[in-house]
């Protein structure tokens, strides 16, 4: 039986307070703690420095939603939900519930955003997103790997349904730290990659490509992607980069890479489209985030029809796959 709407609404209302006791749990290392089997509430205090009383109130709630698992001897357990905050688990989503916590002050500036126009994080911390992770180096860590749990799965899903084939250059333009190039390289074992980003990014990026086995097939360009960029690729590849800005913005990106870019090559731009009607979509909530946090929004086809055409390009398809984003690809008039 379908609960009746005033339940569904309050569960709806309350949400952002079991979203923010995730990220507390995250931030405390709390499944990590309990990686190698059952602890009790007095010794995961102890472990991580917090009151017991509170912490037990705390993961009491948690195990009511399925995350964390209370025994009959008061010994928590991770549950396959509570896993994912393990910072080494596969698909590990603690980076993610630690980002969302920290940057929890812009929810309540959402309000004056649909008023005025202006960027809850703005407006909460004082400075755009990216401006302020800049200042921020133990964040803007955390942000990385954020994009890595929130996105991860994606990778494989753009690979298994789109063709790199005949690609021998490939930019990555707002590369972040790599991922998406390291397993492209690893896919396309002919193929080279340009890694494009500001130069504090590419400090991080420079270890992960390393890491990844690839670091001799890429190089690692530092600039700015609404002046110029590397030039003469056979594709340029953008994921979740758009989303961040608006049209104008957006149409300087795209101006950029379509002077740097020759005849024949393409550009790739990977996120979500946003369908009609009122059916759920990832990309409708992901397009929340986006105008609390960056001030950017997701795009219908029609918007990105928009700002291509505005920038030189062509969209010539649209190939979906297997997780919220799709490969949208354009050529050059």
């Amino acid at each position: 039986m379908n609960p009746e709407p005033a339940q569904q609404m309050f569960q709806l209302v309350s949400g952002g307070l079991v979203a923010q006791s995730i990220s507390v749990a995250a931030e405390l290392g709390i499944a990590d703690l309990l990686a190698h089997g059952p602890k009790a509430t007095a010794h995961l205090a102890a472990t991580a420095g917090v009151d017991a009383g509170r912490l037990h109130r705390l993961l009491r709630f948690l195990a009511s939603v399925g995350v964390f698992s209370e025994d009959a001897h008061g010994a928590w357990s991770l549950t396959p939900m509570a896993d994912l905050l393990r910072t080494e688990a596969p698909q590990s989503m603690r980076a993610g519930a630690r980002m969302l916590g920290r940057m929890a002050a812009a929810w309540p500036r959402l309000e004056e955003t649909v008023r005025t126009g202006q960027c809850a994080y703005t407006l909460a911390f004082g400075r755009p997103i990216f401006e302020d992770l800049a200042h921020k180096p133990e964040d803007a860590a955390i942000f990385d790997s954020a994009m890595t749990s929130f996105h991860g799965g994606e990778t494989d899903a753009v690979l298994n349904a789109f063709s790199y084939d005949g690609i021998g250059v490939l930019a990555d333009i707002g590369c972040g730290i790599g991922a998406m190039m390291a397993a492209t390289l690893g896919r396309y074992p002919e193929m080279r990659g340009v890694l494009f980003d500001q130069a504090h990014v590419l400090e991080r990026t420079a270890a992960h490509v390393q890491a990844s086995g690839v670091a001799d097939r890429c190089s690692l360009v530092a600039g700015n992607f609404f002046e110029e960029v590397p030039p003469g690729a056979d594709a340029y590849t953008m994921r979740h980069i758009l989303h961040d800005w608006h049209d104008d913005r957006c149409i300087a990106i795209l101006g950029a890479i379509r002077k740097a870019m020759p005849e024949h090559a393409r550009l790739l731009i990977i996120e979500t489209v946003v369908p009609t009607g009122n059916d759920p979509s990832p990309s409708k909530l992901f397009d929340m985030f986006m105008m609390a946090l960056p001030d950017g929004l997701e795009r219908t086809e029609a918007q990105f029809h928009t700002i291509l055409n505005a920038s030189g390009f062509r969209l010539s398809g649209i190939t979906d796959t297997a997780s919220p984003v799709s490969v949208i690809e354009a050529r050059p008039v």
